[in-house]
């Protein structure tokens, strides 16, 4: 199956132009002025109309189990939210349960996604429990998840991404890990005060206290 986009101006980093986009399947087979009609199954006139290389959203969350609730979208909804917004891939999160394998926590996150999600996809993996397996259960790359996430600022996950940064000094390979620094202090006292006067959720991780 061909697509053909005639007509439309493309948007690249480095410069606009008016030309023509011949899709093949799921691949981008040409870009330039003046390809053929009949070189398409179909064919779509976007005179007037700027045409985009597809978003990439690295930090969602759908299907997420947290505080006793879950994330609002799914594998489903969400990613068709993004299509329409004209996001083509998105990295999620898969969470690892404390006394659970990473391993259990790809599957599970792979298992949300399958049959629903509506454009590409790759995971993180949030690592709460190395277990005896260490950084061998955290290195994915066939799969397309191959950054952990490290949450920095808790002194009980301080130790565990010390162990996981000491055993990434160690190993090779093409992973990348994803560190978040939050300090807990200036957290845990504006929390407190939003108990007593009220507030929102994002008046209570200032910015300062995020990097």
């Amino acid at each position: 199956m061909s697509l053909l986009i005639q007509n439309g101006t493309v948007v690249l980093a480095d410069r606009t132009f008016a030309a023509d986009v011949l899709i093949e399947g799921e691949l981008v087979k040409e870009v330039r002025a003046g390809i053929p009609p009949n070189a398409a199954d179909t064919i779509i006139d976007a005179s007037g109309m700027l045409l985009l290389p597809g978003g990439i959203d690295v930090h969602t969350h759908l299907d997420m189990p947290f505080g006793g609730t879950t994330s609002s979208d799914d594998y489903l909804t969400g990613t068709r939210a993004a299509a329409y917004g004209g996001t083509t891939t998105i990295v999620d999160f898969a969470i690892q349960a404390r006394g659970t394998k990473m391993r259990d926590a790809l599957d599970t996150w792979w298992g949300k996604a399958e049959g629903k999600a509506c454009i590409d996809y790759g995971l993180h993996m949030i690592v709460t429990d190395l277990g005896t397996s260490g950084l061998d259960e955290v290195m994915h790359p066939e799969e397309g998840a191959v950054e952990p996430e490290l949450f920095c600022g808790d002194s009980e996950v301080d130790r565990l991404e010390q162990r996981i940064l000491r055993g990434a000094r160690q190993r090779t390979g093409n992973w990348l890990p994803v560190p978040k620094r939050q300090e807990p202090d200036l957290l845990f006292h504006v929390r407190s005060n939003l108990q007593t006067q009220g507030g929102y959720s994002g008046s209570a991780r200032p910015i300062n206290a995020n990097v």
